[in-house]
């Protein structure tokens, strides 16, 4: 049986994960337009976090030996590939994990 510590803390993170994801309606309900300082964070957040996303996963890379970094560089391009022909981040994020780990298991 699972304890009570775990049941409270699972559910203070449910309702925490919740109010963050209505705060932002809470806030701006019955506003005409969004403030423009929003609108600029709507529009460069995504590309920071993608650009945070690539050095986390490049910053392991070992290019000492070709095995090291050609997976994670063709997997890199073919996400970028991928993107900018269907617009799909989705596809992309699937077919770059799912072509990094067939490298590295049946080619390097």
């Amino acid at each position: 049986m699972v304890n009570a510590h775990t049941f409270y803390a699972i559910a203070v993170m449910a309702l925490i994960t919740a109010l963050l994801r209505f705060l932002p309606f809470l806030i701006f309900k019955g506003k005409a337009s969004t403030p423009p300082m929003v609108e600029k964070l709507g529009r460069l957040l995504p590309s920071a976090v993608i650009a945070m996303l690539v050095v986390y996963c490049m910053k392991d890379v070992n290019f000492s030996a070709s095995a090291g970094y050609l997976p994670a560089i063709i997997a890199s391009l073919l996400v970028g590939v991928l993107h900018v022909w269907k617009r799909n981040i989705l596809l992309s994020v699937i077919g770059g994990t799912v072509a990094y780990m067939l490298l590295v298991q049946f080619v390097f």
